[in-house]
């Protein structure tokens, strides 16, 4: 009865050894590998802006063109410009009107913006000023300024109407000190060639003296006298010989 139980309890562990024997040579369980990282972000895009200022020149005139870029590894602007920094600022100076376009590369891609800059033509010059109007030649002054005297019927005194004139006459001939003149001594008709002769000389002398008086230099007057050879009218009356009997003032140099 002993080595019966004995025996079953001998059976009884051997078995348990095999369980636990079993057991201890079964593999481990894998753990499962851990997932992957996610995949890194796309590089950013780059951008660009542009700007000119000012926008509106006229043709000689240059402008600033300002541009600035992200994410951008090359810069390079059109129409003869080229490569240049990633932000910065150029000056240009077209000759007509020009659209620039700057174009940036970067690892997320290209972009491109524009600015224009208008080139207008100057205005017009001026028109020239008109030529001075030509003034009155001296000849022309001269023939304004100094007037005839007349004189009473075979005399050779200054009259008073005469003297005014004489006055103006000579605040010309002081502004135009340059002015050399003759006094022509006239009469009318009637009385013989060599007494109107004498007259004619007496009343230019007559007035020559009263300019000198007046402060003209009697080395810039000559006198002469016609007589009755050169009448400024012909008719036979007392109107027509009041014209002749005169002093004339003839301009001989400037």
């Amino acid at each position: 009865m002993n080595m019966k139980k004995s025996w079953k309890i001998a059976v009884l562990i051997t078995v348990l050894l095999l369980l636990v024997m079993v057991a201890g040579c079964k593999k481990k369980a894998v753990a499962p590998p851990p997932p992957p990282p996610p995949p890194p972000p796309p590089p950013a895009a780059p951008t660009v802006t542009i700007s000119a200022n000012p926008t509106t020149l006229q043709k000689g005139q240059c402008a600033n063109l300002t541009w600035s870029s992200t994410n951008a590894t090359a810069v390079t602007i059109e129409q003869g410009v080229g490569d240049v920094a990633t932000s910065g600022s150029r000056q240009v100076c077209p000759s007509e009107s020009t659209t620039y376009t700057v174009s940036v590369k970067g690892e997320g891609g290209t972009a491109s913006a524009s600015t224009r800059i208008t080139v207008t033509a100057p205005p017009p010059p001026p028109p020239p000023p008109p030529p001075p109007l030509a003034g009155p030649t001296v000849e022309e002054l001269f023939a304004q300024a100094v007037k005839d005297i007349y004189y009473d019927y075979d005399k050779s005194d200054i009259r008073e109407d005469a003297k005014p004139v004489l006055s103006a006459s000579s605040e010309f001939l002081k502004q135009n000190s340059s002015v050399r003149f003759n006094i022509e001594g006239h009469c009318d008709e009637r009385g013989s060639e060599e007494y109107n002769l004498g007259l004619g000389d007496r009343r230019a002398n007559g007035a020559k003296t009263y300019l000198v008086n007046l402060g003209i230099a009697a080395d810039r007057i000559n006198t002469v006298s016609y007589g009755k050879e050169k009448p400024a009218c012909s008719e036979q009356s007392e109107e027509c010989w009041q014209k002749n009997r005169r002093a004339h003032f003839i301009l001989t140099s400037k």
